[in-house]
């Protein structure tokens, strides 16, 4: 079987930031597939598995809410290796143009109080996997030391 794109990126070199994993086009449009990453693949701990189901839940609730963008969002979700998460918006977009989005995202997730939405038996195949203190922390860290710091680097995958 051929090797899909996204298994081709240089992980051992890759760093954290925003990243193009694709563009697809569909109906006339495109849809932008961002790489999310939040943790250096095989160099540091992988994120929680609780942080990161309430990472989704935050970041998916505030990106279909947030008036600017919210038409363009379709999808947030965890990565498998729970190193980042996938995010597809309509849109031929770079990493530039979501960079504010991304920081107002995580945030309201680092300073986020209260009930997790969707966090119910009614709502969730896992509802109980949750963490919301080291979904904070994780957000915060991701914040300050990466979203807040971009630079190319953090922008474009590594050759």
């Amino acid at each position: 079987m051929k090797k899909i794109p996204s298994f081709t990126i240089d992980h051992i070199r890759l760093v954290r930031g925003i990243f193009v994993s694709r563009k697809d086009e569909l109906n006339g449009g495109v849809i932008t597939t961002f790489d999310v990453r939040m943790k250096e693949p095989n160099r540091e701990p992988a994120l929680g598995q609780g942080a990161l189901h309430t990472i989704e839940h935050l970041a998916a609730t505030y990106l279909r809410n947030e008036p600017s963008w919210k038409d363009k969002i379709i999808y947030w979700g965890p990565m498998g290796c729970l190193t980042g998460n996938y995010l597809l918006m309509k849109g031929d977009l770079t990493p530039q143009d979501i960079l504010p989005l991304m920081q107002e995202t995580f945030r309201f997730i680092a300073t986020y109080e209260g009930e997790i939405p969707g966090a119910t038996a009614k709502d969730c195949g896992n509802y109980l996997l949750q963490d919301l203190p080291m979904a904070r922390w994780e957000a915060k860290k991701y914040l300050e030391e990466v979203l807040l710091q971009m630079t190319d680097a953090n922008m474009k995958y590594p050759e």
